[in-house]
């Protein structure tokens, strides 16, 4: 039995088109729009909607709250390519001081497994050091003094624990949002941004620690994300990895 014929490339012509077209819109172009134009065109019309709807258009995040987090999740994740949103960062209203506030976070985040190793192996033999109320101390002491708001830099926290795929910081980071009044929409668009770097696997992480948290009763959501949490069945990916079998 023959294969279907399958489409070939995209025409040359075409392709320089798209490409002009790009550069236009976004002032820039980088290699994979190439590679997306000469063989995944209708992937690449997909691809500008999808970036504007995630990074540039307002959501529940202010511009500079936005590059604040965008900084401190890039920086979490190792990832260099991102340095339009230092431009940005500095575009819109960023100062050295908050800069260094991002890199403080940041490098916070990378060291909270210390304490999830505390909670995980050694709480026994520190029964007066509970480690989620040590990580909790400490992080007020990280944040006291910052050049940004207190709230901005839970979020960019909360980001760069999902950008590493720290399970335990992002329930710590989950817990302290709730705690100290943080908007839900906030937090999901935070922990959003991680997708164009990080790939969905750790948008979907985060929110399944989330969502265990609220059916645990461990916080107390609005009644929208309430909502959320008394759907049943969210876990087709254990399904799936059940069919795969």
């Amino acid at each position: 039995m023959s294969l279907p014929a399958q489409p070939g490339p995209t025409p040359p012509d075409e392709v320089r088109r798209r490409l002009e077209a790009f550069r236009q819109q976004r002032g820039y172009l980088l290699p994979h729009q190439g590679a997306l134009a000469a063989a995944l065109p209708a992937l690449q019309d997909a691809y500008g909607p999808f970036y504007r709807t995630l990074v540039q258009e307002p959501q529940h995040l202010t511009a500079f709250e936005s590059e604040f987090v965008w900084l401190v999740l890039l920086t979490a994740a190792g990832e260099a390519l991102g340095t339009h949103h230092v431009d940005l960062f500095y575009r819109h209203g960023g100062t050295g001081r908050q800069a260094q506030a991002a890199f403080r976070v940041a490098a916070w985040s990378a060291g909270t497994g210390a304490y999830a190793f505390l909670d995980r192996h050694w709480q026994s033999h520190f029964p007066d050091v509970p480690a989620a109320a040590a990580y909790q101390d400490a992080m007020r002491t990280l944040l006291a003094g910052l050049d940004v708001p207190e709230e901005l830099a839970r979020l960019a926290l909360l980001s760069a624990h999902s950008a590493r795929s720290d399970h335990w910081g992002v329930e710590q980071a989950i817990l302290a949002c709730y705690a100290a009044g943080v908007a839900e929409p906030r937090m999901v668009q935070a922990l959003s941004l991680a997708l164009w770097p990080c790939g969905i696997n750790r948008f979907i992480e985060a929110c399944d620690i989330w969502l265990a948290l609220m059916q645990a009763g461990a916080v107390t959501p609005s009644a929208s994300f309430q909502a959320w949490a008394d759907t049943p069945d969210q876990h087709g990916s254990a399904v799936a990895r059940q069919d795969q079998r």
